[in-house]
């Protein structure tokens, strides 16, 4: 069949250097077992960056069908841009708050900010001011990590001075771990303790700490509602144990090239991988344009049909060089389908190679793939 005869959805798939597939039936499974994990909690879902790169305006309803009403983000735009996708019931937090010329728009279109620092609760309190009311809104306190929320001096002085508040409506008191993915640190336990204690000494609200990691240390960090983000996407909480979220996508490269070499041949830039003896290579469609680390090619590989197919060399921008010896020519030539990604070498797997975590990878995968969504709810 030629593709002027395919339906015209199908002609970017036969266009395109490779195919990334979107399981997200297998998304709303991770959700729902991390919702059984953390009852008594609400669950909610973390969507920023595009959903952790694979769309948000495909997951966020999957999710939001599934159960979900509370979901995150980390930009007012990011909120802004999901706000048609979802219910009007539905609660988009922004996790930086909102800068201080976005803040107007980011509360009237309905996102709940996050206050990180004085600067924010007072430009919040201005505001509620103006119009007369009182906006509704997330206190997140720094328990440890240094990196987001009020200090202990800040919180001291909101507990001294509680007209620091005056017209702000808090509705959840959130912090974030730093040490979650290593269940046995003291750090874990020590910012639970901070939290409970710096939230005794501000106005009453439900309590948040564990997103994804945090959720496998157990019920006493669930606390009232937990944030998953990576765990939705498939990405291992730990490295504990095996891997008990589902791998939610499939990339697929097509071979652009097939060639023999000879013992002594060099491959890629900077000839940094020679053959030992007669090989055959194929050259994929795929680069670190699309999000595979140039120097990350060492232990990484591709599938085909269940055999492992080493990198070779160094990964160019838009292409990468792997061994196919182990499969007959007459099965893998040039237009074929090779796995980078599958339910058996996931993004962990690319992450271990390439000397990173399965976060950066699911982020980093381009935009040049052709995305097929499969499993809708």
């Amino acid at each position: 069949m030629s593709s002027c005869s395919l339906p015209r959805a199908d002609w970017a798939a036969t266009r395109a250097g490779a195919v990334l597939t979107v399981d997200l039936g297998a998304i709303v499974d991770n959700y729902r077992q991390l919702v059984q994990r953390t009852a008594g909690a609400v669950c909610a879902a973390v969507v920023k960056a595009d959903a952790y790169g694979l769309g948000a305006a495909h997951v966020a309803p999957a999710l939001q069908k599934a159960g979900a009403k509370e979901f995150f983000v980390a930009h007012v735009d990011e909120g802004l841009a999901l706000r048609p996708s979802l219910s009007p019931h539905a609660r988009i937090t922004v996790l930086h708050g909102a800068r201080p010329d976005a803040l107007a728009e980011c509360v009237e279109s309905g996102l709940r900010p996050v206050l990180n620092s004085m600067e924010q609760i007072a430009q919040l309190r201005a505001l509620a001011e103006r119009k007369g009311k009182a906006l509704d809104a997330v206190l997140q306190l720094d328990t440890g990590m240094s990196r987001f929320g009020l200090s202990a001096s800040d919180v001291q002085q909101l507990f001294e001075n509680p007209a620091l508040l005056k017209g702000i409506s808090l509705s959840l008191i959130m912090s974030h771990l730093a040490c979650a993915d290593t269940p046995e640190n003291p750090a874990n336990a020590q910012q639970l303790e901070r939290l409970k204690q710096y939230a005794a000494q501000l106005p009453p609200a439900p309590l948040s700490l564990a997103a994804s990691s945090g959720i496998f240390l157990g019920a006493a960090h669930h606390q009232d509602l937990v944030r998953p983000g990576a765990a939705l996407y498939g990405v291992a909480p730990n490295a504990s144990g095996p891997n008990p979220l589902k791998q939610v996508v499939r990339l697929q490269a097509r071979v652009l090239q097939t060639r023999t070499l000879s013992k002594g041949d060099r491959v890629g830039y900077g000839l940094t991988w020679q053959a030992e003896g007669p090989c055959r290579v194929a050259t994929l469609a795929t680069g670190y344009a699309d999000g595979f680390a140039r120097q990350g090619a060492s232990t990484g590989c591709a599938w085909f049909k269940g055999q492992k197919l080493p990198i070779l060399g160094r990964i160019s921008m838009d292409s990468m060089t792997v061994d196919v010896s182990a499969i007959p020519e007459a099965e893998l030539a040039a237009d074929a389908l090779v796995d980078l990604l599958n339910a058996q070498y996931g993004v962990d797997d690319v992450a271990s190679a390439e000397g990173t975590i399965g976060y950066e990878v699911l982020t980093s995968l381009g935009r040049r793939y052709h995305r097929v969504y499969q499993n809708h709810a």
